[in-house]
């Protein structure tokens, strides 16, 4: 057990060598040696004495909101420190930015094209004038383009047409009229954003575990107030991971409207109980094993973002081209 989901109210504190959660149903331990990452879906309590004894241990800790709003990230002091590497990242940042950003873009249509042909081949005609756009025209535009706003409207455009793909292949109740972020105003909204978030927890988690800057970004601008490589490392894996789950669940009715969400927030927050079932199923995505194309070994999805991790610093230290995630790497 590497990844441990807390939903319940309560206080939680070092034990002996273990993690001590008291919720509803009394006291309940961990040991520390099983744990890699702990994620707070609800309130807790805690002291400093337990976050020494996480970052003694290399846990990582993500904190969420009652409404399933990313609040923080608590990690130990960085193990992997390489003034090199970030001077390389840094200038990377001034001389690449464009060709790196544009390999995530083009790994984003490549994906989303795998995911629509699945769809495409089972009958649903109408994603092939997409299909076609995402093969030929997108790539030689993202060739084209010369500056990173006008990548930035191709990335807007990519998405915003997969959205509107949706309804060729979804229940009516989840089809998605308008991508709306903060605060989700419907179901599928609501499963996007939660999604999307787990995805961007899992790749800090990642990164944290490579000599790369947490800061430093191409496709998205380096900020202050968030990891923004993370948004870029996650982007590839966006349709792979989180999309691939929502419509795994929703198309078989693993999740319901009426179950799974909130009636008093207009059925645009998911319950517990829809929390914990996409948990499930996007943990079980995370962890599927395939065989790798390119590396010829078995790896898991979960692996794979950190990889990405590995292949810019490949590239940082000018050993290849730098090409995120691929699915058709999956065979």
């Amino acid at each position: 057990m590497k990844t441990r989901y807390i939903f319940s109210m309560g206080e939680i504190k070092r034990k002996d060598n273990s993690i001590a959660f008291k919720g509803d149903k009394g006291w309940s331990y961990i040991p520390i040696e099983q744990v890699r990452e702990l994620y707070f879906m609800n309130e807790v309590s805690l002291n400093s004495k337990f976050l020494d004894f996480c970052a003694r241990a290399g846990v990582v800790l993500h904190f969420f909101n009652y409404f399933g709003n990313y609040s923080g990230t608590f990690y130990p002091r960085r193990r992997y420190i390489s003034g090199n590497i970030t001077i390389k990242q840094a200038l990377a940042f001034e001389k690449e930015r464009l060709n790196i950003a544009k390999a995530v873009v083009l790994a984003i249509a490549m994906n989303i094209y795998e995911v629509l042909y699945h769809y495409y081949r089972h009958g649903k005609e109408a994603l092939k004038p997409f299909l076609e756009e995402l093969k030929d025209d997108i790539p030689a535009a993202i060739e084209k383009v010369n500056h990173i706003n006008g990548l930035l409207f191709i990335e807007g455009s990519i998405w915003s047409k997969f959205y509107d793909s949706f309804k060729y292949f979804l229940p009516e109740d989840f089809i998605l009229n308008k991508r709306v972020k903060r605060p989700p105003d419907n179901p599928m909204n609501a499963l996007i954003s939660f999604g999307n978030t787990l995805l961007y927890t899992k790749t800090i988690s990642a990164i944290y575990q490579t000599h790369l800057d947490q800061s430093i970004s191409f496709l998205h601008e380096p900020s202050q107030s968030r990891f923004s490589l993370s948004l870029d490392l996650s982007e590839a894996f966006k349709p792979v991971i989180v999309y691939r789950t929502i419509f795994e669940l929703v198309n078989r009715r693993k999740l319901k409207v009426e179950k799974h969400f909130e009636k008093k927030f207009n059925y645009a927050l998911l319950n517990e109980d829809g929390k914990k079932a996409f948990i499930k199923a996007f943990e079980e995505r995370l962890n599927e094993k395939f065989k790798h194309k390119t590396l010829k070994r078995v790896v898991s999805f979960n692996t794979a973002i950190k990889l990405d991790g590995y292949k810019l610093i490949k590239h940082l230290l000018q050993r290849g081209e730098f090409m995120p995630f691929l699915l058709k790497e999956k065979r």
